[in-house]
């Protein structure tokens, strides 16, 4: 079934106009840079000899690169009138068809050279048709092919010649060429404070119904739909002011968030709900409802519980009776409550008596919403704009989205004109937009670099509610050529550029940042319908689970030529129906995502005939091989094949894929081999828990910049530590999986590795002290994690050049360090680490350091915040520091938390704690310190009561 631009399912439908289309789609502009950039890069390869162009096609090229910079001046007025000249609108289109056609071009001709670079060809000449010079190719075998290429650029360059002398009759107008991409700066990333304003009221309704008790408490669970149309702050209302709530989450034994979203599908639905009561739990990858059902039952029955459904659309009667069953077993109080833009559910769920409406805002708090965002307060710059800016609210028609995506867009204007260029803009007239918050986005979309609109739009070949994450996101759009630095090195900080501009602008939203600094995100359901209607024709997205929706072959058969991006959703369920899109010649997207395949060779067949993809995603699909053929995906530049638990194999002909930029195998744990050696172009490998893959050829690979996981296995034989030594380019976070084998040979494999920011060390056998010089991490690195080390204790020298150390985790070792002078460690925690005391050297006071003097200039921990103790059931003593050695010392000064639990033999903790500026104070599962410290009779609990946060279970 078939998808576009919007899912059917929707209450509302849509017009297209020609004109609204044409004006936002057409991305002359982005193409036109990259193919500079691209011509460019073939006349470099020239000067430095990478591949020796007869004089026809180099010519040819010149030519090329003269016709594109001409178009290039023109293209910003051409963009401008398209939407009242159909002419200019068709020139754009035809500039766009042939853009399209020479990227693959230039493309196989980029192929062609990392072939004989990489391969060694013999060059041998071979005649241009248009010329008497001859090209300097490699062996017989590939005449054919180069010849079509050199036919292929003559031909193009006539089309070009063509368009080119077509614009002089539409008198356009001269603009200077847009800037190119700049290289940001390192810089620290802001996103946008998500305040919300006006609803008090809404809080207050839906808190009360939350926390109190009452006579619907006969009803368990008690539902709790909120109804309000798309853009209205549903999701804010129940997430940051009810779910996140202080009071809510003591209140409640158990919280589950789950977006549900259209279709309404049980089994996916029940195994988020076990994910969120119990995330290890192993029923939530069963297919089985009745079995998640059971599961969910054992998990709530008798415990008090808030569920919240977020975006529901149009369940069955039968699908909703089904699913609620178990939550009928659940403690009195418990609370459902729904988030939906159709009153029928309410009704569905025989919940309107508790139905909460989500209303515009009023016109005063969505100004204040709007200058908040804009980056404005009251004062002299306020009543510069106030007049300008009262008009602008009243058209956000009271929509908190569209307040806060107008506010941030006038966050970068700083000239009164600006503002009222926003306020004059014909985009408001547009009467082929009926959802009246697209006008708004509209405005903020266009505002953006024809680059960073590729960038975002290529974002909606994901389904609604899919949590993005950035990195991936940037390698995504990499894979299209979008970031439009061809072969430099900082594209992907240019991609982060361009993630943080649409972060701001809010088109990205629900953004949360890990402590390693790695970044997900979500995309609005509303802005996910304007991205879906901005890319009629290119975007394709089919769900074969859709109820009702015309057939392929009605629906398709006018599109094929067109589409550029196709993803298939549940295609299991019709898979003889993959062989209806053959006929997309184009694609350069295929997303294949819930398609478990039982015939693996179903798909592969028509994958190889689109011979253009750039972009390969295929998950949890079943397949088992990969075939040899796959080597013809010439273009391709980011494939996926991730959570396929049955792969066994990848073929050596993948070698051959030389553009190949990102490979993720994630959790294809029977993988056992992969050749990576000729990827010569690879920068992101994902091969988390592949502990049997052996990585052959990776040490060959200068240019990898993330790898994921990195398993040093047992034997002569497989993945080595060496291996790593020259990947100096990595970055962000690396596992290290230790598992055995042969002792390095060089003793600095890691400490060189500058980019590498996260370092997480398992050690599974024996490390041998070579190996613990070899791991050495770099001194750049700001967060350290070891698992499992019984080795040898590492020394202060191990330690001493960890100048940037922020987050240290220690995990089932046998030792704790002295780690006191640590300068930058912010956060420590340890796990299951086997000792019986913890003595002074473990704050970097040692014996021989007893000089007057040096104790004095000594701050041990000078900015640890965190400490946590966990699971140490054998530890006995923390010694404290002897008074005379306190006083001339300064121990932990900035300590604001402390947490304590499963220490059941710890005697007592050291009075140099009570001096520090500590707030929270939290102690668990520790028999003996809970009656020292415990409210009321604890023998030491006057020495914690200056402290504010106090937790402190009863033993």
């Amino acid at each position: 079934m078939i998808v576009h631009p919007l899912e059917t399912s929707l209450s509302f439908q849509f017009s297209f106009s020609i004109s609204f289309k044409a004006y936002f789609k057409n991305m002359a502009e982005a193409l036109v840079n990259v193919l500079l950039e691209r011509l460019a890069t073939i006349t470099m390869d020239k000067v430095q000899g990478e591949l020796n162009l007869v004089t026809g096609v180099e010519e040819e090229v010149k030519t090329l690169t003269s016709n594109l910079t001409a178009i290039q001046a023109v293209l910003k007025d051409a963009e401008a009138r398209q939407a009242v000249d159909a002419g200019v609108r068709h020139w754009l289109h035809q500039l766009n068809e042939v853009s399209d056609e020479m990227d693959n071009v230039l493309d196989e001709w980029s192929y062609q050279v990392l072939k004989q670079r990489m391969e060694g060809e013999n060059v041998k000449k071979v005649c241009c048709p248009s010329s008497s010079s001859c090209f300097r190719f490699g062996q017989v075998s590939q005449l054919n092919n180069r010849r079509h290429i050199a036919v292929r650029i003559e031909k193009l360059n006539e089309k070009l010649a063509l368009i080119d002398k077509e614009k002089q009759r539409f008198n356009l107008q001269n603009n200077p060429p847009s800037r190119g991409p700049e290289i940001p700066r390192q810089e620290t990333t802001c996103f946008p404070s998500d305040r919300i304003f006006g609803r008090e009221k809404e809080k207050n309704i839906v808190l009360s119904k939350l926390l109190g008790e009452s006579s619907q408490d006969c009803e368990i669970p008690l539902i709790i739909p909120i109804v309000g149309m798309g853009g209205m702050g549903k999701t804010t209302l129940s997430r940051q002011l009810a779910y996140n709530d202080e009071n809510v989450k003591t209140h409640f034994d158990k919280r589950i968030w789950v977006c549900v979203s259209d279709p309404f599908i049980e089994v996916k639905i029940a195994r988020a709900i076990v994910e969120g009561l119990d995330k290890d739990n192993t029923s939530k990858t069963s297919d089985s409802l009745q079995i998640l059902m059971e599961c969910i039952h054992s998990l709530i029955e008798g415990k008090k519980f808030l569920l919240v459904l977020d975006d529901v659309w149009n369940p069955r009667h039968t699908q909703w009776e089904e699913l609620i069953k178990p939550f009928c077993h659940g403690a009195v109080g418990s609370r459902v409550l729904v988030t939906t833009r159709n009153e029928e559910v309410a009704t569905l769920m025989k919940a309107t008596a508790h139905v909460i409406y989500m209303k515009q805002l009023s016109e005063e708090f969505c100004s204040s919403l709007f200058y908040y965002n804009a980056g404005i307060d009251t004062g002299g710059e306020f009543e510069k704009f106030q007049n300008v800016g009262e008009k602008i609210v009243k058209k956000c028609d009271g929509l908190p989205l569209a307040a806060k995506t107008l506010g941030s867009l006038m966050r970068e204007k700083k000239t009164l004109k600006e503002w009222e260029d926003v306020l004059n803009s014909k985009l408001w007239e547009l009467e082929d937009v009926e959802q009246q918050v697209f006008r708004p986005l509209l405005l903020s979309y266009n505002d953006l670099t024809a680059e960073i609109r590729n960038c975002l739009l290529y974002c909606v070949i994901f389904p609604k509610d899919y949590v993005y994450d950035r990195d991936n996101l940037v390698e995504l759009w990499m894979s299209q050529n979008y970031l439009n630095m061809e072969g430099s090195r900082e594209m992907e900080r240019l991609g982060q550029k361009y993630f943080d501009k649409l972060v701001m602008r809010y088109f990205f939203q629900e953004v949360e940042v890990n402590k390693y600094g790695e970044i997900n995100c979500k995309i609005h359901d509303i802005i996910h319908d304007f991205m879906m209607y901005m890319t009629k024709n290119e975007y394709l997205i089919v769900n074969f689970r859709q109820p009702s929706l015309p057939t392929l072959d009605d629906e398709f058969r006018h599109l094929n030529e067109k589409i550029r991006h196709l993803t298939l959703i549940n295609s299991y369920r019709a898979p003889g129906n993959l062989d209806k899109f053959r006929s997309c010649e184009n694609l350069r997207t295929l997303v294949v995502l819930d398609s478990y395949a039982r015939d693996i060779s179903i798909g592969w067949r028509e994958i190889l005939q689109w011979k253009y993809v750039r972009t390969l995603t295929w998950l949890e699909s079943g397949i088992c091989a990969i075939p040899n053929e796959i080597s013809g995906l010439i273009h391709l530049r980011y494939l996926d094949l991730s959570e396929n638990g049955r792969l066994e194999e990848l073929p050596d002909t993948m070698g051959s894929l030389y553009s190949l930029q990102t490979l993720r195998l994630v959790k294809c744990d029977c993988l056992k081999k992969v050749d990576l050696g000729r990827l010569i172009n690879l920068r992101h490998l994902s091969v988390r828990g592949c502990r049997y893959l052996e990585l052959r050829g990776i040490e060959r690979l200068t240019n990898l910049q993330t790898l994921d996981e990195f398993y040093v296995q047992y034997g002569d034989e497989g993945n080595k530590l060496e291996h790593l030594k020259n990947l100096n380019q990595l970055q962000g976070r690396l596992t290290i999986t230790y598992q055995g084998g042969p002792g390095a040979r060089d003793a600095a494999i890691m400490v060189n590795k500058a980019h590498l920011l996260h370092l997480v060390l398992n050690v599974e056998g024996a490390l041998r002290w070579n190996d613990l010089m070899a791991l050495q991490p770099p001194p750049g690195l700001e967060s350290l994690g070891i698992d499992r080390y019984r080795g040898i204790p590492l020394s202060t020298e191990w330690w001493s050049s960890l100048h940037s150390l922020r987050l240290l985790t220690l995990s089932r070792c046998n030792f704790l360090p002295a780690l006191g002078n640590l300068a930058s460690l912010e956060s420590l925690n340890m796990k299951y680490v086997s000792v019986r005391k913890v003595g002074v050297e473990f704050l970097g006071i040692h014996d021989q350091d007893q000089s007057e003097a040096s104790r004095r200039r000594h701050t041990s921990f000078p900015k640890l915040k965190q400490l946590t103790f966990d699971d140490m059931p054998i530890w006995e003593e923390w010694e404290g520091v002897k008074e005379d050695s306190e006083k001339m010392a300064i121990i932990m000064p900035r300590l604001s938390q402390l947490t304590i639990s499963g220490c059941y033999s710890l005697e007592a903790l050291p009075e140099f704690l009570w001096k520090t500026p500590l707030q929270k104070l939290h102690i668990s599962k520790s028999r003996i310190l809970q009656k020292l410290y415990r409210q009321g009779i604890g023998e030491q609990r006057a020495k914690i009561s200056h402290i504010s946060t106090i937790n402190v279970e009863e033993p």
